[in-house]
């Protein structure tokens, strides 16, 4: 999949293709049947295929503190959807420009003139241009006129209800990690760097691996039972915790992760933790003895959980 940054990288080689425009944050099992389905379309029309994204996705930009809490940032995003077999990857910048374009001329400006779209699949509740003016039927009649396709996507389901973004967010917000799971077709994960941190865990026992999340809101918070992979096959359990750190007058949202029975040097890896079972919400403490007694009972109740996935 080749990853195309703003509309004004777009060439020739772009034009003609099979077209999906959405979000796709959490890249869940909806997403891979739409991205499924448009692989199936191009094929059978002899296009590539391309999904088009927002970046910051355009919730954030009108209201970045009111937005909600993202699931994947572009990077993750775009790392879940190397397995699609999608030829392109637009991402977009959500701008001024952007946001102030007629639903006419969305149509006329990107998906004709940038694009020369033959093959669009969206949902039937998609909405676009200025002030969510243009809807489905508008893309219905912008194909009839100007020669390409509109299609809709089928709803993928999860007991018997549509599988989203939002309902994932939910899931996770309300400590439902397996229904999450069932809907993404993975454990929920955050990716990122390990960067060096202020080394106060290493002082009362505990050292932690540290990731910043450069994010407003995440969908998680707390001290979680999570598993971590990265390079040079890293493979690891532990406890997380994942919020601003208020023992420490934390001021960023910051992953930190004390891995069980581990001592390498990882600093610099790219990592994904996976969040296994919600141990606690995060609480400041009066003193690092009591946040070292806490976190034995926390590291304890991780490895119980652990322990009973190895027995059964």
């Amino acid at each position: 999949m080749q990853l195309i940054r703003g509309l004004h990288n777009l060439s020739e080689e772009h034009r003609g293709c099979a077209l999906t425009i959405g979000n796709f944050d959490g890249v869940h099992l909806g997403h891979l049947e739409i991205l499924k389905n448009l692989n199936k379309a191009a094929r059978e029309r002899h296009l590539l295929s391309c999904i088009m994204s927002f970046e910051p996705l355009p919730m954030e930009y009108f209201d970045r503190q009111t937005a909600p809490a993202r699931l994947h940032r572009i990077r993750e995003k775009w790392c879940a959807l190397q397995n699609a077999d999608v030829d392109y990857f637009l991402c977009a910048r959500f701008n001024h420009q952007l946001a102030e374009l007629s639903a006419d001329d969305f149509i006329n400006k990107i998906l004709l003139e940038k694009l020369n779209v033959k093959y669009l699949l969206v949902g039937d509740d998609f909405r676009f241009g200025k002030k969510r003016c243009g809807d489905f039927e508008t893309l219905q009649q912008a194909g009839k006129k100007h020669g390409f396709e509109v299609h809709n996507t089928d709803s993928v389901c999860y007991q018997d209800e549509r599988i989203s973004s939002t309902r994932i967010r939910q899931a996770l917000m309300q400590n439902q990690l397996t229904h999450a799971e069932k809907m993404l077709g993975q454990p929920y994960q955050i990716c990122g760097r390990i960067a060096h941190g202020d080394k106060r865990g290493r002082t009362i026992g505990f050292p932690t691996a540290n990731i910043k999340l450069h994010r407003h809101a995440t969908a998680v918070h707390g001290v979680y039972a999570v598993h971590m992979t990265g390079e040079n096959n890293l493979s690891a359990n532990g406890v997380a915790n994942i919020g601003k750190r208020p023992t420490v007058d934390g001021q960023h949202l910051q992953l930190e992760v004390h891995l069980f029975d581990f001592d390498k040097e990882i600093y610099g890896q790219k990592v994904c933790v996976e969040f296994k079972q919600k141990i606690r919400d995060e609480k400041r403490f009066n003193s690092f003895d009591e946040l070292k007694q806490q976190i034995i009972k926390d590291s304890k109740q991780a490895k119980d959980f652990f322990a009973s996935k190895t027995d059964k």
